[in-house]
């Protein structure tokens, strides 16, 4: 029986959106936001055990609870590492709304496929059909994050606060939350 128990769809996407966001809100109290190059690799394994701890104890009954957690730390620093970054923890330099959205997807698309290749390494075992989420992640992140970045900018010049940006990746995973929790339920419930 998982800790936190997810019998309907509703439920299982509370706490699915709960984790993620709250993951990403508790992890602000170790990681500060900037851009890119601020963002090491102590950070994005904070940030990465931040949200994956809270996965793994809703897909508990369906994984291998330390393998997730230890996959998803590691596709955090590696994308880091290799100079993508904290997608979900960094924001552009650029002021210019296009190439965000364009680098938002470019980056959002990578990052969230080297995601959900390591996590995948963690439910194929247990799932037939666990492929998918690595196409899952992928897609919710190019999609979120081109979201999240554009709405950061827009509150940032509203605002003159950098706080604006912190709401753009906030937004960015309330939607890969959303995105990639209907195909996490259906993980929990094959």
């Amino acid at each position: 029986m998982p800790i936190i128990s997810a019998k309907t769809p509703l439920k299982f996407m509370l706490l699915w959106i709960l984790a993620n966001f709250g993951g990403f809100l508790g992890s602000l109290f170790w990681i500060e936001i900037g851009e890119r190059a601020e963002i090491g690799v102590v950070q994005a394994a904070i940030g990465g055990l931040a949200i994956a701890l809270p996965q793994s104890l809703i897909l508990k009954e369906t994984i291998f609870t330390i393998k997730w957690i230890v996959l998803t730390l590691a596709a955090w620093v590696l994308l880091t590492a290799i100079g993508i970054g904290a997608v979900g923890w960094s924001v552009p330099a650029s002021e210019i709304l296009p190439l965000r959205c364009y680098f938002g997807a470019i980056y959002g698309a990578f990052g969230g496929f080297v995601i959900g290749l390591a996590q995948w390494l963690a439910i194929r075992p247990s799932v037939s059909w666990a492929w998918q989420w690595i196409i899952v992640s992928s897609l919710s992140w190019a999609v979120a994050l081109p979201i999240g970045y554009a709405v950061g900018m827009i509150l940032h010049r509203l605002t003159r606060l950098f706080l604006g940006e912190v709401v753009g990746l906030a937004i960015t995973w309330l939607v890969v939350a959303i995105l990639t929790g209907l195909t996490a339920y259906r993980m929990v419930n094959e």
